[in-house]
């Protein structure tokens, strides 16, 4: 079985459509959501329509609640533009649009075959706003994890991609579709990468194995969705794909 695992899509057409042209590419069995899909970014309704057509089981990150509790965001953050970013987009969606978001679970856990599980959500297992990092202490990863184990444990949420091994589990952040970080910023202006973000989970008579995938973006396509939007990222989007 391979599973590809997207995360924080942000509303991002083109990198979502290049990411599911390698997946289709590569050949996965099943695809999986963790998160953050319609908010930031200057297409959400295609992503999320784009989500549906595909079918796949999806995680509920924070900025999908953030679309359906607008009071929650201010838990998160006050920088105004990422708040009137998020308006922006809730705007834009159909009742229909924002009644699929609700069906969004907050955790998953999957049988991989021959003992192996997966484990899946977006910041934490008890809170999709949480980081979980590779500098994480093991002992505060513990309390983030709450008891809840897997062969392979995955979330999102950081926009960081990730691989460590933690008291035998593997986990595994696929990093970001829509906004990559170079690195992790914890609140600040952060500095996108030119490529799109996801990985892949194999499990086989042999063992399960982890790949994390990077693919190059054309950023004059990255410039031409943007432009013509009212959003407002709209400039620091174009300055950061110039």
């Amino acid at each position: 079985m391979r599973i590809a695992l997207i995360s924080d899509l942000h509303a991002n057409e083109v990198a979502l459509a290049a990411v599911l042209a390698d997946i289709a590419r590569v050949g996965v069995d099943r695809i999986i959501c963790l998160g953050d899909v319609a908010t930031l970014g200057p297409r959400p309704d295609y992503v999320l329509q784009t989500l549906r057509d595909l079918g796949c089981p999806c995680i509920q990150g924070n900025h999908d609640a953030f679309l359906l509790d607008p009071a929650l965001i201010h838990r998160y953050t006050e920088a105004k533009v990422v708040v009137d970013a998020v308006d922006w987009c809730r705007d834009r969606l159909s009742a229909d649009e924002l009644e699929f978001l609700r069906g969004f679970q907050s955790t998953l856990e999957l049988d991989l075959g021959g003992g192996s599980t997966l484990l899946l959500f977006h910041g934490s297992p008890r809170s999709h706003m949480e980081d979980l990092l590779a500098t994480t202490p093991p002992d505060e990863l513990d309390r983030m994890l709450s008891g809840r184990t897997g062969t392979v444990a995955a979330g999102g949420h950081t926009h960081i991609q990730m691989l460590r091994q933690h008291r035998g589990m593997l986990l595994v952040n696929p990093g970001s579709v829509g906004l990559p970080f170079k690195e992790y910023v914890a609140g600040r202006v952060p500095t996108l990468l030119g490529d799109a973000e996801y990985a892949t989970v194999e499990a086989n008579q042999h063992g399960v194995s982890v790949t994390l995938r990077r693919v190059p973006l054309d950023r004059q396509a990255l410039r031409a969705a943007v432009s013509p939007s009212d959003n407002p990222l709209r400039d620091m989007l174009l300055q950061a794909y110039a």
